[in-house]
């Protein structure tokens, strides 16, 4: 998984931002920023300034990074090996086994998560839940490509990628800048309860997103089985059939030997028959 950049002391004071409490992070980026300004790092001082406090579930998965980031590279480590073994770039791969490990990773994060929210005096409700493992999912998804959000920085929840993204995922190709969705930032006009509303449906199409995947990644490892279980039938017939060659062959090469001998024992006895005729008639 690739970092967010530390090439720099002002790389490693943003990642040092993205660390602290969602109350702090505001006062500290403005104090920051100030700082910048006055040493005469005026770009420096509007890229701190620009950025946005996160969204609590967002904050989260920072923590969970910056917290247990070999967990989060695992994930993604994962989800790139369930891509692989999805199109059949990972040979003899056990999809089922795969998919039940990234289940359970996941959960494993989400309890975290859900501590990280509560300890912070943060709400770990249903909705910021889905939010959270909607997130993780995207990392998962999106991996290490370039232009898409690092876990560690988020300031909102990720967008899962479309279908026609995912279908540029599993083939292996490109991805065209225009079609990468980083953040899903809500209207400062927007209603509440239909922002509300609207994540909601989010969520719920994301997850739907997810089981048909889940369920095509089933069944084709089902169908992968079936023809391991085929291509196992077939050889063994294949062995059988070289078997009874092999008998039957040999059973040819005896009965050469045996009729070789039976005419050779004719000949013998035609020979006798004739010398005793002669002796006969003499």
């Amino acid at each position: 998984m690739t970092r967010p950049r530390r090439g720099s002391d002002i790389g490693a004071e943003i990642d040092a931002l993205f660390q602290l409490s969602l109350a702090e992070f505001t006062g500290a980026r403005n104090a920051l920023a100030k700082r910048l300004k006055n040493q005469g790092l005026a770009l420096d001082a509007e890229r701190v300034k620009a950025l946005a406090k996160p969204a609590a579930p967002a904050w989260a998965v920072n923590q969970l990074y910056w917290q247990e980031p070999k967990a989060i590279e695992r994930l993604l480590a994962l989800g790139e090996r369930l891509r692989k073994a999805q199109t059949g770039q990972l040979k003899n791969a056990d999809l089922r086994a795969l998919i039940e490990e990234k289940k359970q990773m996941t959960t494993a994060l989400l309890t975290k998560a859900s501590a990280i929210l509560e300890e912070a005096g943060h709400a770990a409700s249903a909705d910021a839940m889905r939010r959270v493992s909607a997130t993780l999912e995207s990392l998962a998804a999106w991996g290490d490509m370039e232009g898409v959000p690092r876990a560690g920085r988020l300031t909102a929840d990720l967008d899962p990628p479309g279908f026609d993204t995912l279908a540029v995922l599993m083939g292996g190709k490109k991805l065209q800048a225009e079609k990468v969705l980083l953040f899903r930032a809500p209207k400062p006009a927007e209603d509440p309860a239909a922002m509300r509303a609207r994540l909601h449906e989010a969520v719920q199409a994301a997850e739907k997103a997810l089981r048909e995947a889940h369920r095509d990644a089933e069944r084709a490892g089902s169908a992968l089985a079936k023809a391991n279980a085929r291509v196992a039938a077939v050889e063994k017939q294949k062995q059988e059939i070289e078997a009874r060659y092999a008998e039957a062959k040999e059973a040819v090469r005896l009965a050469s030997s045996e009729a070789k001998k039976t005419a050779q024992a004719v000949a013998a006895a035609e020979r006798s028959l004739a010398k005793a005729k002669g002796t006969l008639e003499t």
